[in-house]
């Protein structure tokens, strides 16, 4: 199982952007998907995640309302797309896949990660 993440850049604040997750290896709706962004000096941290269904997700707070995660089983992806972007939203970002039917916010409910692709907001 393998995850690349992609999508990420150099935008201005109140701007959008989507990232996508693909997966090889394995049929990607066998898992749940998660989003999680680290900012230098600081801890990962849960962004959203989404069940293997795509009919549920979940969102850390300071997302909620401008971030959303979806799944096109189709194509095996999964989008973080990421609305009124904020400076205090620049980080890298890493898609994860879960066994776990609702993984949340545990970073260890995540078996397998991506390898992170960089999101820069400017003010």
């Amino acid at each position: 199982v393998q995850l690349q993440a992609c999508g990420g850049g150099l935008v201005q604040a109140g701007d959008s952007l989507r990232l996508s997750c693909t997966a090889s290896g394995m049929p990607f709706t066998n898992y749940a998907a998660g989003w999680f962004r680290q900012a230098p000096g600081k801890e990962r941290e849960f962004v959203g995640h989404i069940i293997r269904s795509g009919s549920s997700t979940r969102y850390a707070d300071s997302v909620k309302g401008r971030f959303t995660i979806s799944r096109d089983i189709a194509r095996n992806m999964v989008y973080l797309q990421m609305n009124s972007l904020k400076p205090e939203d620049t980080a890298v970002y890493y898609c994860a896949a879960s066994r776990t039917v609702i993984p949340g916010s545990t970073l260890s409910n995540y078996g397998w990660w991506g390898q992170g692709t960089q999101v820069t907001v400017s003010s």
